[in-house]
């Protein structure tokens, strides 16, 4: 093959991939990013085109115990525009089903932290994996399913180092898996990295 059937093969697939693009509408979009990469905003950019937005906020809600994320969470809130309803709930299996509106949810990584206590895996209950796997799987279905417009926000964890407790590692791990999951579920995957935005390929990883 010579350079330039090469670069018009090229050519056509980019033509072919933005086609794909187009004619799904990028209906489910998930956003990756670490701490303070800017993912959030993108998030939301993503959605200005909206009418009418739900913003799914799936972690702890403030509290008074924790005055730092009480502001962060204030901060978000006060950025969202004012035909945006919010509404808090870990339940996103259920909110995807049921949905309505275009819906951002913020964020994946919070959820999985939620979840994981509420399924008593900190502890180690009796019986945590099963119920745990039943939640997860039970959210990527939904995922799979949606219907409207929906981009979600989840943290990039893998690029730092081993965390040096057991609950460090077995949310990381799990939230790996996850992005995985959900991202193979996407019409586009973007990567947040120090306000810089990179749109991931659909090539899959051997």
């Amino acid at each position: 093959m010579t350079k330039l059937t090469q670069r018009l093969a090229a050519l056509l697939e980019m033509v072919a991939r933005l086609l794909r693009r187009y004619a799904r509408g990028d209906q489910k979009v998930l956003v990756l990013g670490g701490v303070r990469s800017g993912k959030s905003r993108h998030a939301e950019r993503l959605m200005t085109r909206h009418p009418e937005v739900v913003y799914v906020a799936a972690g702890l809600p403030p509290s008074e115990d924790d005055p730092e994320w009480a502001a962060r969470v204030a901060a978000h809130r006060a950025r969202r525009p004012a035909n945006w309803r919010t509404l808090e709930t870990s339940d996103l299996a259920k909110v995807l089903r049921e949905a309505s509106r275009p819906l951002l949810i913020d964020c994946l990584g919070t959820w999985l932290s939620r979840v994981l206590d509420e399924v008593g895996a900190w502890q180690q209950t009796e019986g945590w994996e099963l119920r745990l796997d039943e939640r997860l799987e039970d959210f990527l279905a939904a995922w799979a399913g949606a219907h409207v417009p929906v981009v979600a926000v989840s943290n990039e964890v893998g690029s730092g180092v081993v965390p040096g407790t057991v609950a460090g590692r077995l949310f990381r791990d799990v939230l790996g898996a996850l992005n995985t999951r959900v991202a193979a579920g996407s019409d586009s995957v973007r990567l947040v990295v120090a306000g810089r935005l990179l749109e991931l390929s659909e090539e899959r990883a051997a």
